[in-house]
């Protein structure tokens, strides 16, 4: 009776231990009628449509494709931006435009269940994308370009093609049956649990099979069709050397501006936001134009906000209005032949960020299309919103060709204490920021230098000491220097040659802007592999200050 007995626990125990349930349970996609994966994982939005008519919901698109599209309901515009291209596609219209040229959709965006959807036909051609919907169930399974795909084979038994291969829902024998699958079948692989693996049908049902029963077969990688890089209709060979010319109402006289040697591009101030609608100011000259073209230089004028906030949230604040501000820089590119154009934006509301970047994107590449060249001016991190964090550096950089870094201004105009406009470890510093914290590529960011100084005056007023300070060119406390028959001393803490004196019982310090410390910044510029220099600004020089950054530039 014992031994019965005890027979009967062994065959109980190796039945609910070793022998595999064979239990079936019919798949399913928890209720999800048209179900949309990705790597594996079932996504919130089903798809609607099927085939040529296949849709994919809008979130879809921007929580797994692109995060960059943008829908506007204003004007009921989903906004999609490549290297190339701007796309506007209206709901429940068929006519669509790319780069502000129709084209025809062979299906419109439409909404349903309270949601936006896009057509695949489009999408396949922007992202690249690759969509394989099952004939089987409608499942819909996302990949996306540079994704691997590792396929599986199930194995096969000799003599006996009948016999098929255990999907189950949970990485167990016991587990119930999803599907019994045919020997040398194909299935996705996604993961691994000690003896199984975690896979999926191509009909979109996932799984587990054991390890014994399936053999890895291959990769399929996905292929990654890079959009052609930028090729500017007038390329700049060698370091750029750009300098800004500071246009308030008149341009200059050119016969008076000196030979400017090593200089290959200038940047007058010329276009400037002058409302909310995104109207542009002009201040262009084509006699400056013909000057630029007789020296040799490329020309790069300046967009500015004007620095109002106010006007630039409202300008940023729709498709229509930004796309109104490119139209007149495309126009006036055309109309004066420019070869590029630099976006100067500053003191801009940190709830601008977003749009700031968004109308980058949309300007880029229809500058791209006439060969224009796009940079823009950004200033050093910092914590300050308004000066400072409303730069998305890293997004920015995906779209312009280069980034100016204003690396001055260390210490402002009222700066409640007394110092450097731009001292070399705070500049190093500022450059190693955008390094490596927004990880700008070093071959894209250019250095904005100083031909400026400050001098600061130190006095005590009831008891309290004050500071202020004037802005003066390179001349200035070199002029100083020879009237008060001072000696200049350098300063190790700044990089930088220094000045004090007295006038009329008050303190007067300057750290100064010469030779010294334009030759150490351009070595920073050799050093760090950057692209270029922009000095603040052409007029502001002493003439020598060409040839030291030729010279160093050339080394």
């Amino acid at each position: 009776m014992l031994a019965l007995a005890a027979a009967a626990i062994l065959a109980a125990y190796y039945w609910t231990v070793y022998v595999p349930s064979g239990k079936h349970e019919p798949p399913t996609f928890d209720g999800n009628p048209k179900p949309v994966f990705y790597q594996g994982g079932m996504l919130q939005d089903p798809a609607v449509g099927s085939k040529e008519s296949l849709k994919l919901s809008f979130d879809t698109v921007q929580e797994r494709i692109d995060p960059s599209v943008l829908y506007e309901q204003k004007s009921e515009s989903t906004i999609i931006t490549t290297q190339s291209k701007v796309v506007r596609l209206r709901t429940s219209q068929l006519t669509g435009m790319i780069n502000e040229k129709p084209f025809t959709l062979k299906f419109p965006l439409e909404k349903s269940g309270g949601k936006l959807y896009l057509p695949i036909d489009p999408l396949r051609s922007f992202y690249r994308i690759d969509l394989r919907e099952s004939e089987e169930t409608g499942a819909v399974l996302l990949f996306l370009e540079g994704d691997t795909i590792r396929w599986l084979r199930t194995v096969s038994y000799e003599g006996k093609p009948d016999k098929t291969i255990a999907m189950r829902r949970d990485p167990s024998i016991k587990a119930p049956i999803l599907a019994d699958v045919r020997q040398a079948e194909n299935l996705i692989l996604w993961g691994e649990e000690g003896e199984w693996y975690r896979v999926q049908l191509t009909n979109g049902y996932r799984g587990y099979v054991r390890k014994s029963d399936a053999v890895v077969d291959r990769e399929e990688k996905v292929p990654v069709n890079k959009e052609p890089d930028f090729q500017p209709k007038r390329p700049i060979t060698g370091k750029i050397n750009l300098t800004w010319e500071h246009v308030v109402s008149k341009n200059p006289d050119t016969s008076k501006i000196g030979e400017m040697p090593g200089v290959n591009v200038v940047s007058p101030t010329w276009f400037h936001l002058q409302d909310g609608e995104g109207n542009l100011q002009n201040l262009a000259d084509p006699a400056y134009v013909q000057w630029s073209r007789s020296k040799g230089y490329h020309i790069w004028p300046i967009f500015s906000n004007g620095f109002d906030p106010k006007r630039t949230t409202e300008a940023l604040s729709t498709y229509d209005k930004r796309l109104n501000m490119i139209k007149q820089l495309l126009s006036f590119s055309q109309l004066y032949g420019l070869d590029g154009i630099n976006i100067d934006f500053e003191n801009v509301d940190l709830k601008d960020k977003q749009n700031l970047v968004q109308f980058v994107r949309e300007l880029t590449p229809l500058l791209h299309e006439q060969g224009l060249v796009v940079s823009i001016d950004v200033t050093p991190r910092s914590t300050n919103e308004m000066w400072s964090m409303f730069y998305d550096r890293k997004a920015l950089i995906e779209s312009v060709d280069y980034m100016m870094l204003m690396a001055y201004d260390e210490h402002w105009a009222s700066s409640p204490k007394a110092g450097s406009v731009a001292s070399l470890k705070w500049v190093e510093e500022s450059i190693q920021g955008l390094l490596r914290q927004d990880k700008i590529p070093p071959s894209k960011l250019v250095l904005g230098i100083p031909f400026y100084t400050r001098v600061w005056t130190e006095e005590t007023k009831n008891g309290k000491a004050t500071v202020s300070s004037r802005a003066v060119f390179m001349e200035m406390p070199q002029r100083i220097i020879r009237e008060q028959k001072l000696t200049p001393t350098f300063s190790e803490e700044t990089g930088q040659n220094y000045i004090e004196y007295k006038e009329a019982g008050k303190l007067q310090r300057i750290w100064i802007e010469d030779e010294t410390s334009v030759r150490a910044r351009m070595k920073l510029v050799k050093e760090l592999g950057l692209a270029g220099v922009a000095s603040w600004r052409r007029g502001f020089e002493v003439p020598d200050a060409w040839n030291w950054i030729k010279e160093e530039l050339a080394k």
